[in-house]
């Protein structure tokens, strides 16, 4: 079932529920992850997909787990493929033959 509200991007929900929630800035955030601020500014503003490695320090970090944080990168990337432009020069394959 396609989705039609937009999901959250990992980072966005982290910063608003996390971060904001707990007074954390994105420098000390940073350093408590291992990450560079510029590459943890990029994931909380949307401009970094979560990638398998942030998911296993966020969950470390905040006690969930890595599932969490790649799932919901899942369904963003899902619900963008399922909403961009169909491509034009796409043909249907051949059904299977049966011997």
């Amino acid at each position: 079932m396609r989705q039609i509200r937009k999901p959250s991007h990992p980072g966005e929900f982290f910063k608003f529920t996390v971060l904001d929630d707990r007074g954390i800035s994105i420098t000390s955030a940073a350093g408590h992850l291992g990450v560079t601020r510029k590459a943890l500014s990029e994931f909380v503003n949307g401009k970094a997909k979560c990638s398998h490695a942030m998911a296993r320090r966020l969950a470390e970090s905040t006690g969930t787990g890595v599932a969490i944080w790649i799932n919901m990168q899942a369904k963003l990337d899902t619900w963008e493929a399922e909403n961009m432009d169909k491509p034009v020069n796409i043909t249907a394959l051949p059904e299977a033959r049966v011997a």
